[in-house]
């Protein structure tokens, strides 16, 4: 045990080595950094579990684009009962990456979250791969709404005044839909090649809280040209013999000590 503690300190002694001399470092983060705020990760056993039970279906075929078009009443059903968590807070890890920003230390945080919780903490440069479930648009008007409107049952009635889970347009009547990338939809081109950009122009960059497993978005890593590459993670990454420092340990806990 004296060891393994031994261990963990050199290697957060070793990032922060890392961070003192970088001036543009980027931070590509996935489902790890939201659930250490208490987001619970749709993809997980217990998520696949509860979707079968409830739904009948799997996460991936309830939140595909097909499916929104096909049946937006349990589209909606599932996706506020299981992606919306409006009481979480920021954690550690959050803080630490707005703090590096204001230093001038950090260039961009790349993020395939969708709840918003980096701009809750104070990062200003942030491109959202897969959007956020902060905004959402009329479909046929193009009106942006914030994520309380959709949540409130009152404008969740048609307009005949039957009440569903569908959030109506007040100005024109249409269908409000969140600006998430669903399955099946493309990433957003300009938010892509900002991350792309961010990426290419970093001398340091720190992955946490993803496997990189997930694709297009792991691909990104491979845009990157500069000096450190530090991986955080709880498990191993199909990138861990690349990287400069593999940290196998909570993503607040490294960076927010």
């Amino acid at each position: 045990m004296c060891v393994r503690e031994f261990e963990v300190k050199d290697m957060y002694e070793e990032l922060k080595e890392i961070i003192d001399k970088s001036n543009r470092i980027v931070f590509f983060g996935g489902a790890g950094v939201s659930t250490e705020s208490g987001v619970p990760d749709f993809r997980s056993e217990n998520g696949l579990y509860q979707a079968r039970q409830n739904y009948g279906r799997s996460p991936e075929e309830l939140l595909s684009y097909s499916f929104f078009l096909s049946d937006m009443n349990t589209f909606f059903d599932y996706y506020k009962n299981n992606l919306i968590y409006r009481d979480v807070k920021p954690n550690r890890a959050h803080l630490a990456l707005a703090e590096l920003e204001k230093r001038g230390k950090l260039l961009a945080v790349v993020t395939q979250n969708i709840d918003g919780l980096h701009q809750l903490a104070g990062s200003k440069t942030v491109w959202e791969l897969h959007g956020s479930v902060q905004r959402n648009y009329c479909m046929k008007c193009g009106a942006f709404y914030d994520l309380d409107y959709i949540m409130d049952p009152e404008n969740c009635k048609d307009a005949e005044g039957k009440q569903s889970y569908i959030p109506y347009c007040r100005k024109c009547g249409g269908v409000v839909k969140p600006d998430v990338v669903l399955y099946e939809e493309a990433l957003d081109q300009k938010v892509l090649n900002n991350a792309v950009d961010a990426i290419a122009r970093a001398d340091t960059l720190i992955v946490g809280g993803t496997s990189l497993v997930v694709y297009p978005a792991a691909g990104l890593i491979n845009y990157f040209r500069g000096d450190e590459l530090v991986l955080i993670n709880k498990s191993s990454t199909p990138y861990d013999r690349k990287a400069s420092l593999v940290i196998h340990e909570s993503i607040g806990d490294v960076l927010g000590t």
